[in-house]
């Protein structure tokens, strides 16, 4: 199978050959798949690990537990950021046992062994008792590269792995517009789901499920197959750029649907004047947003070209990193491995906002929140009632059966459109770290 052509646009120098490998069910379900995840994926790439603004103070730290691992990221007296890996060179007990911490010392519950914010030991008990003297000095937490773009701090396992501005190339460069580096994560929720992390990867590579499981969307964004663009790029990632302010083209419209017709009222664009034409809107309502945008606190919409200012820029970046991008609102969705099972996974929602003066509240997927740092925070069980978003529980609701059929001796292998090509270029980059095969 070599999938190169068909109705789906990539955009131009965007495009990536295939080599058509099978995608069968035993990676997402046999215990040896996750095993070499774990030696020869996980290591190699970098992990999304906290926000810059959880950390305003020397000593500040968050805990990002990964499967195995628990790395912590510690502000440092000069403002940067410094990852360590969360176990004591002692005895190797767990030291950070929270979310987030604030200490001059981190000290580890078992001996009382004390770091500085640097990783540096700096107090033990007997400091003599041990050979060549005190290690005080001398023992260090082991460190990890920790780096930032945007409002994002980053780790990463691998000393040989591209820096953090290369290895996320070129979305630095196409985000650059929305002044991400000052939006705030009003929304942080998080859930154990029941399948595989790279079920809802396969998922956020491809918009073919948009009709079916997101119908609703269909009145505010062009699903359209001949209206989106997709991209793959060198460096592994993928984009889909689709039309919003404008309804699906799959069916016809006489007239502006709603919620589009409220949007457009809320920036002044009558949407009776566009019935017969409702596809025309968008224009206006990109034209209102440059005149009045800036009036209203959008002090971003003067670096945003036109698309931006409408439509959605979906980023999936390899492995298990999706932001997805609209005028107002920047959403963080991510699946991570489950330690053990490889019929598991945590699934997490970020949402961030631009800082808007005199805003206090704004829609988010699980209704109005306070535009404020982490204003929604929790961590819940999928299938336990607590709502994800509306969009993500919809896209979670499919993962459980999803795993259970890739689990049966009767699938045997992907059936994929030109437009899901981002799965099978996501998968041969997986064959290629994982199993070790040759990257074309």
């Amino acid at each position: 199978m070599n999938i190169q052509h068909g109705a789906a646009r990539y955009a131009e120098g965007a495009d990536q050959p295939v080599r058509g490998d099978v995608i069968t069910g035993e990676r997402y379900v046999a215990r040896d798949w996750m095993d070499m995840e774990f030696a020869n994926l996980w290591p190699r790439v970098w992990h999304l690990g906290a926000v810059t603004a959880e950390f305003e103070d020397e000593g500040d730290t968050v805990r990002h537990n990964f499967g195995r691992e628990s790395v912590i990221m510690v502000r440092q007296a000069d403002g940067s950021v410094r990852a360590f890996y969360n176990t004591c060179p002692h005895r190797g007990n767990r030291l950070v046992l929270g979310d987030v911490a604030s200490s001059p010392r981190i000290t580890c519950s078992y001996h009382g062994w004390q770091f500085d914010a640097s990783g540096t030991l700096v107090k033990v008990q007997d400091p003599d008792d041990f050979p060549g003297g005190s290690p005080c000095g001398k023992v260090h937490l082991t460190e990890l590269r920790c780096e930032t773009w945007g409002p994002f701090v980053f780790w990463c396992m691998d000393d040989d792995a591209a820096p953090l501005i290369e290895w996320l190339a070129p979305l630095p460069e196409k985000l650059a517009g929305y002044g991400l580096e000052t939006w705030v994560r009003a929304m942080n929720l998080s859930c154990d789901a029941p399948f595989n992390w790279k079920i809802i990867r396969d998922n956020f590579n491809e918009s073919y499920h948009l009709p079916t499981i997101h119908p609703e969307l269909s009145t505010f964004i062009n699903d359209g197959l001949d209206d989106t663009v997709f991209a793959m790029y060198d460096s592994g990632h993928n984009a889909m750029w689709m039309k919003g302010h404008q309804a699906t083209t799959r069916r016809q419209f006489d007239n502006v649907p709603a919620p589009l017709d409220d949007i457009a009222r809320a920036w002044g664009v009558d949407p009776e004047a566009y019935a017969g034409r409702p596809g025309d809107i968008r224009e206006a309502i990109i034209h209102a947003k440059r005149t009045l945008g800036p009036a209203r606190g959008f002090t971003n919409y003067d670096s945003m070209t036109d698309q931006q200012l409408v439509d959605y820029f979906h980023c999936t970046l390899f492995p298990n990193l999706t932001l997805t991008m609209s005028p107002e609102q920047c959403q963080i969705l991510r699946t991570e491995p489950h330690p053990t099972d490889p019929g598991k996974c945590i699934f997490q929602h970020w949402c961030l906002y631009p800082p808007v003066a005199g805003m206090a509240e704004v829609e988010s997927p699980v209704g109005p929140i306070p535009l404020e740092h982490d204003a929604v925070q929790r961590h819940s069980v999928y299938g336990d009632g607590v709502s994800l978003g509306f969009v993500a529980d919809q896209d979670l609701s499919i993962g459980s059966t999803q795993q259970q059929g890739l689990a049966s001796r009767g699938f045997k292998g992907s059936i994929l459109s030109y437009q899901e090509k981002r799965i099978q270029r996501f998968h041969e980059l997986l064959n290629d770290m994982v199993l070790g095969a040759p990257t074309p």
